[in-house]
């Protein structure tokens, strides 16, 4: 069983800063931004980054910088779109769609996979499910053009994904994009709410762990070091 502690942006660039000064055997994911530390007794702690620190090498090279991202969550018939500055929201947009049907609570994406297309209604359904991608694709498109962004969050089913990146407005990024993180919670109903608390969650460090070996009390010691510096600091 997994051990997760939350942590602070402060304390997860305290973390950064014991790393940088201290051998230890790590190397960074991109895809899921997050530190893996490969000894032989590290191998099952990992530090998720705060999605405001762009990268490791960023935060050394730059410590004060935080990036701008955009959080994207989907599911069928609803997503949340949001440009975020300073770990703070500018814009977002909420779409809806009709792609659920009513009787059997499935999505029309998943009834096809089973069934096949049906008449009026099928067609009613992908119709919109055809416009709701490419709504969320042009306020994609409105800011990647208006703005610098450094990472994505993203949140979107398997089943989701070619209409996402397949529409007749282009995503302006590609699947496989570097700056992708993968939102690792469940979202399941992404409203405005949904995405301000995901945001407040990304803005957090993550520490995972299986065991709370030499490692982990190092970098809990460096914490607790960093917290009575800044008590200190405050006299």
């Amino acid at each position: 069983m997994m051990n997760n502690l939350l942590i602070s942006e402060d304390q997860s660039k305290t973390l950064l800063q014991f790393l940088e000064k201290h051998p230890l055997e790590w190397r960074y994911e991109t895809r899921k931004h997050r530190i893996l530390f490969e000894g032989d007794d590290d191998k099952l702690v990992t530090f998720r980054l705060p999605i405001s620190i762009p990268s490791p090498g960023a935060h050394y090279h730059i410590p004060d910088d935080r990036c701008n991202y955009i959080l994207l969550m989907v599911r069928s018939g609803i997503a949340s779109v949001g440009y975020f500055e300073n770990g703070v929201n500018i814009d977002h947009k909420v779409f809806r769609a009709y792609m659920v049907r009513k009787k059997q609570g499935m999505s029309q994406i998943k009834y096809l996979k089973t069934k096949g297309k049906s008449r009026a209604g099928s067609r009613v359904r992908l119709a919109d499910t055809r416009e709701f991608f490419e709504d969320i694709n042009t306020r994609l498109a409105l800011y990647f053009d208006d703005f610098h962004i450094e990472r994505i969050g993203l949140s979107c089913p398997a089943t989701l994904f070619p209409f996402l990146f397949k529409s007749k407005i282009p995503t302006p990024f590609e699947k496989n994009d570097p700056r992708i993180l993968k939102i690792p919670k469940h979202i399941q109903h992404p409203t405005f709410e949904a995405l301000l608390d995901t945001n407040a969650y990304l803005l957090q460090g993550e520490l995972q762990y299986k065991e709370e070996g030499e490692l982990v009390k190092q970098l809990l010691q460096a914490f607790a070091t960093q917290k009575k510096q800044s008590q200190d600091d405050s006299w």
